[in-house]
């Protein structure tokens, strides 16, 4: 393959490149090819080792097919199968690629050590400049609108349950139609701060608020799982999470620790503040015995 075709391949999206490859691979390339465009669902998720025992073929023949594609190497193919499906996955797909990767003798452990990476490839692609840039712009709005629908909804009341205890000038948008949030979000301005959540498959409803805050001059920090996600592209802030939108349970575990971390970041900067309302709040809680 002469450059000037191997620069036309690269710019294909990874569909077209297999089509237009397709006539010129090898016996075991078709047969990873063919899997791909019929099962892609679940090979966005297969180790190549895996894809290979599927397919009936070696790993090394997997690893050099996705040089034959243009990609530096299988952890690339990966991540354009998984950039592909993003928000494609039916809630069934889902179950079955789940079924797939997880047998019923460990899936204890397996999802658990799958929290565990996600968590940890979250620590090493954080933006740290950013993340203290979305403390700075908390801590500075005038307003703080929360918003987090479906599976995010625990995301949203989690933090807004402590952002209450920090702040007192916080809303927690429930909603359920864009009308709803537009009407909870009518006096949204410049000065005020929206955080949003959302991970694959992405809500329409969360992207058209924050396109409407972000239209309204608000600052808007989007709580996602990368910077292909439809909220990216209206967020001051972003910050991103790794979650699982391969199982049918959406992992929140690496983004509930990014807000965590949020959280007691603010905690800090605000420390005097929090020590005088958590006095107040011990004298009441022993006063009304709110605790054994």
């Amino acid at each position: 393959m002469n450059q000037e075709e191997s620069n036309s391949i690269e710019s294909m999206d990874l569909m077209t490149r297999l089509n237009s490859l397709y006539d010129d691979f090898s016996k075991g390339q078709k047969a990873i090819a063919r899997y791909i465009i019929d099962h892609y669902d679940k090979a966005a998720f297969m180790t190549a080792n895996r894809l290979g025992e599927v397919v009936g073929i070696s790993e090394s023949t997997v690893v050099r097919f996705a040089n034959r594609l243009g990609y530096k190497g299988y952890p690339e193919l990966s991540q354009a199968l998984q950039d592909l499906i993003r928000n494609r996955l039916t809630s069934v797909q889902r179950l079955e690629v789940t079924a797939d990767l997880l047998s019923e003798h460990n899936i204890l452990k397996s999802v658990m050590n799958d929290d565990i990476e996600r968590i940890s490839a979250t620590i090493s692609s954080i933006d740290e400049n950013m993340f203290a840039k979305a403390i700075e712009s908390t801590i500075s709005a005038k307003r703080i609108y929360i918003i987090g629908v479906r599976s995010t909804a625990a995301l949203a009341g989690f933090l807004n349950f402590y952002f209450n205890l920090l702040f007192d000038n916080v809303r927690l948008i429930n909603t359920n139609s864009v009308s709803d949030m537009f009407e909870q979000l009518l006096r949204v301005e410049e000065g005020d701060l929206v955080i949003g959540f959302s991970f694959p498959r992405y809500s329409r409803r969360t992207v058209k608020a924050l396109q409407f805050a972000h239209d309204r001059g608000a600052k808007v920090i989007a709580i996602t799982d990368s910077a292909l996600s439809p909220i990216a592209q209206y967020a001051d802030f972003p910050l991103y999470a790794k979650t699982d939108n391969a199982s049918f349970v959406d992992s929140l575990v690496a983004p509930l620790s990014l807000v965590n971390a949020y959280v007691v970041a603010i905690g800090v900067e605000k420390k005097q503040t929090i020590t005088n309302t958590f006095e107040m709040l011990e004298s009441i809680w022993e006063e009304y015995r709110v605790y054994q």
